[in-house]
């Protein structure tokens, strides 16, 4: 498969427009008509890992942390960002990072986190933002209302939760007067006509209107058509950082803490608060998440879980009532590998892309 099939299926799960605006995801390095035979996933592209992959035989690296994130002012073997890129370039490498538009998207990193923990009825923890609708109205000439509807939905229109193709139509009489220079459907220059018309009113997001529209016009046999856009104070579908939900029954601190451990396959964590304490309602951010610490006492969660929480954070959370745990940065992210080795060995064709983990990405931060 070519680079640009590989990076097309990735967008669909984790789309490069959720990364927050500091971010920098996508295609690092390489070529979109490169041939891809093996992909190695990883958390961090370090050169250990460089080399895996060149050993390994890999034609594409994806991380989650951006390899390349402030701008390169040279690129020599005397510097070790340098360095790296050089190796990968020698070995024809492609390196793609998937980041905050992994932690936001729905069925990313922070979802896989959620159903690892057991968590129920899961929201975003800090939303971002939430899809906006609009209302497409459009008149056509009865007996042509199906090709209309069926163009319309097929580009998106008329999604309500679960269910597609929603439409609503009436039947009316629409009245127009063809004038010089046209060529109508229907009827006489110069004479004003009736005809039987539906009316097709649905839903679109505001995302998909251009395409929905687009459609709309082409499938339609009038020579000018009309139809109404109006917008909605209804809201879609939240985005967001981190997660919100609970558990199926309440459990101590203490024994949530050794769920998370066997979890996340870690020996030690940090922790605020009392081991006794019931908790029912989780939230959790992937990687370092201190700065929604205010998000959690308002929402009123039992305990978050995150990584890297600071001495005084953590002073903030106990005063506010809130359980932490600090289960790490890499811990709370290192399950990257499997979701997207995963996600892509289930809808790659059989056979057409090998795909599997680095072994040498690990944390560098060790105990004793």
């Amino acid at each position: 498969m070519k680079c640009r099939d590989i990076v097309e299926i990735l967008e669909r799960l984790a789309p490069v427009k959720l990364a927050e605006p500091w971010d920098n995801v996508g295609l690092l390095i390489g070529d979109m008509n490169q041939e891809i035979k093996n992909i190695m996933v990883t958390l961090d592209i370090t050169s250990q890992v460089a080399q895996e992959a060149a050993e390994r035989k890999a034609d594409m690296i994806i991380s989650h942390h951006p390899f390349i994130f402030k701008p390169l002012k040279r690129i020599t073997e005397d510097d070790y960002t340098g360095s790296v890129v050089r190796m990968l370039i020698r070995n024809n490498i492609s390196v793609y990072a998937a980041h905050t538009n992994l932690d936001i998207a729905w069925g990313g990193l922070n979802d896989a986190l959620a159903k690892r923990f057991g968590l129920n009825k899961v929201t975003p923890l800090h939303t971002i933002s939430s899809q906006s609708y609009k209302k497409l109205v459009v008149f056509v000439p009865k007996g042509y209302e199906d090709v209309v509807r069926e163009a319309m939905s097929r580009e998106g229109a008329g999604w309500i939760g679960n269910y597609s193709d929603c439409t609503f139509m009436a039947s009316g009489i629409g009245t127009y007067k063809p004038l010089e220079g046209t060529n109508p459907f229907s009827g006489t220059v110069g004479k004003l006509e009736k005809a039987e018309e539906i009316r097709i009113e649905t839903i679109v997001s505001s995302e998909k209107l251009g395409k929905v529209v687009r459609s709309m016009l082409n499938a339609h046999p009038y020579e000018e058509v009309a139809y109404d856009i109006y917008p909605l104070e209804l809201k879609g579908e939240e985005t967001g950082i981190g997660r919100v939900g609970l558990l199926k029954e309440a459990v101590t601190l203490e024994q949530l803490i050794k769920n998370i451990k066997k979890e996340l396959g870690i020996s030690y964590l940090r922790y605020v608060g009392d081991k006794e304490k019931e908790i029912k309602k989780i939230a959790i951010c992937s990687g370092s998440g201190a700065e929604y610490i205010p998000d959690c006492v308002r929402q009123k969660v039992d305990v978050y879980i995150t990584g890297d929480i600071k001495y005084h954070d953590a002073q903030s959370a106990e005063h506010a009532g809130l359980c932490l745990i600090d289960a790490g940065h890499f811990e709370t992210e290192h399950i990257v590998g499997s979701l997207l080795a995963d996600y892509l060995s289930g809808i790659l064709p059989e056979g057409s892309v090998h795909v599997f983990c680095s072994q040498k990405h690990r944390n560098i931060m060790k105990m004793i």
